[in-house]
């Protein structure tokens, strides 16, 4: 069941992080703006080929070996858990020390051809067309509430029949492995952990709702209808995201209830289940989006030439990862290498958003 887990992990891992390159706008470039009529430079797409490559090598070496080490040798299940996170997380800081080294590679090949030399920079951010936006309302994000609340409730019901054992952590089989004393509290110490991830979900569709749309110079109207489409998407996800968590922390606090559902079975088959949907809908939504809503097609006739490009905005992108623009009123705006959202750093609001929610949970667990 863990090698399961590690190895189609690890997969994903590898397809996504070898082909995020090709799946950002052409005009950003390891976190880098290029104008559009160097986007298909030779030492551009030579630098994408080569990210890409070395990621899905070494990642794809890496499973090979975690296969044949696993299958041919006796080894413990704590073993095979460190190792797997090991690679794991060494696919992951691979990908972001080629990441630095590229986007260096960038930003020097930028400043030594003067790419922005005679152009002129235009920044365009719709910040009144929200009533065009197809986001999901807000009140969906509530109704799972609704099944925490109803939940807790439940518990409370059923507190003199719980274990005097709570369980607080579950291994890669499904099966509890770290438990807690009996107390009100702990017995819902899981479900709060859950209505505070449903709470940060609702602020981040509500910040994002409240974020400006940045447009193309050159392509204002595709742009529009590509940024609108990928804000829908980003919505649907979320709430995706949101109802899985629901549905995987609902069933853990029902086992914990009524030891009769803790089927050996299940327990391996919900938690399974909910991995295999999260990355395969990571990865429709990657490649269905891309960046911005890049890969959505549009059809759109722009009427109007200019010989303006867009404004770079590198010195508000510190090594094109972090966004830091305390003039930007908009909370989230779309990452510069990856598929989704960033924070806005300089607006405080994104820190209350993100981070508290994070902090809470942290909390809970450790007085858990």
């Amino acid at each position: 069941m863990s090698l399961a887990i590690f190895l189609v992990t690890l997969a994903f891992l590898i397809v996504i992080q070898s082909a995020i390159p090709f799946l950002l706008k052409r005009t950003i470039v390891f976190g880098v703006t290029i104008p559009e009529e160097y986007a298909m430079d030779p030492s551009i797409l030579s630098f994408r080929r080569r990210y890409s490559a070395l990621v899905f090598i070494i990642g794809t070496l890496s499973l090979i070996a975690l296969l044949v080490w696993s299958t041919t040798t006796s080894v413990s299940e704590n073993q095979l858990v460190f190792t797997g996170l090991a690679i794991q997380s060494g696919l992951l800081l691979l990908s972001m020390a080629l990441y630095l080294y590229f986007h260096a590679k960038t930003m020097k090949l930028k400043q030594v051809n003067n790419w922005n030399s005679g152009l002129k920079q235009v920044r365009i951010a719709d910040l009144q067309n929200h009533a065009k936006d197809s986001m999901l309302p807000n009140f969906m994000y509530v109704l799972p509430m609704f099944v925490t609340i109803g939940l807790l409730v439940y518990t409370a019901s059923q507190y003199s029949l719980l274990p005097d054992q709570i369980p607080m952590h579950w291994g890669p089989d499904g099966q509890p492995d770290a438990y807690s004393q009996k107390s009100p509290f702990s017995s819902i110490a899981l479900l709060l952990i859950l209505f505070v991830m449903q709470v940060m979900m609702l602020g981040i569709n509500v910040a994002t709702k409240l974020s400006g749309i940045k447009l193309n110079v050159g392509k204002k109207k595709s742009s529009q209808l590509q940024q609108l489409a990928f804000r829908k998407y980003s919505s649907w996800f979320l709430l995706l995201i949101t109802i899985l968590l629901t549905i995987l922390f609902g069933f853990l606090q029902l086992t914990t209830i009524d030891g009769a559902l803790q089927n050996e079975t299940l327990m391996m088959a919900v938690p399974l289940g909910f991995l295999v949907l999260i990355l395969v809908s990571s990865a429709i939504y990657a490649f269905k989006v891309g960046q911005g809503g890049s890969r959505i097609v549009v059809s759109v006739e722009e009427n109007e030439t200019t010989s303006a490009t867009d404004d770079d905005m590198d010195d508000h992108w510190k090594l094109g990862v972090f966004y830091v623009n305390k003039q930007d009123p908009s909370i989230f705006v779309e990452k510069r290498f990856g598929i989704g959202w960033s924070i806005n750093f300089g607006n405080p609001i994104g820190y209350l958003v993100l981070f508290v929610p994070i902090i809470i949970i942290l909390l809970i667990s450790f007085f858990a």
